[in-house]
């Protein structure tokens, strides 16, 4: 059987290890399209990192819509980034902040492959 790293090659250890565990039960053909669907929706963190920076030149929150978080990207544009202490913040936090949306995206498609074997498509890790 084939890893998620064949598919996804790009993605990081902790990402990996939660992705494979959620598509453990597939077959090749299941893996290979919950790879093709997640790979489209998936977030880069050096993208987001980048998106992150240019807030400090007042585009502040794109990386929050991006992540999907969009209250916190409102926020974030009508206040500079919270006076950018929040750009700052999430400069330093942005592995994690990608993680997290891609762990709840991988949950999605899994649940829409209906591979989820019993897991809420929003479960906790």
């Amino acid at each position: 059987m084939a890893s998620i790293y064949d598919y996804l090659p790009q993605m990081d250890a902790y990402e990996a290890q939660y992705v494979q565990g959620l598509v453990s039960g597939m077959n090749e053909e299941e893996l290979r399209r919950f790879a093709t669907m997640y790979s489209m929706r998936r977030r880069d963190q050096t993208t987001m990192l980048i998106l992150a920076a240019i807030g400090f030149i007042g585009a502040a929150g794109i990386h929050r819509f991006l992540l999907g978080q969009i209250g916190m990207g409102i926020l974030y544009l009508l206040t500079c980034g919270l006076c950018w202490i929040g750009t700052i913040v999430d400069l330093v936090n942005i592995r994690t902040m990608t993680n997290e949306a891609n762990v709840k995206i991988a949950q999605e498609v899994a649940y829409m492959l209906g591979s989820t074997r019993g897991n809420p498509p929003y479960g906790t890790m």
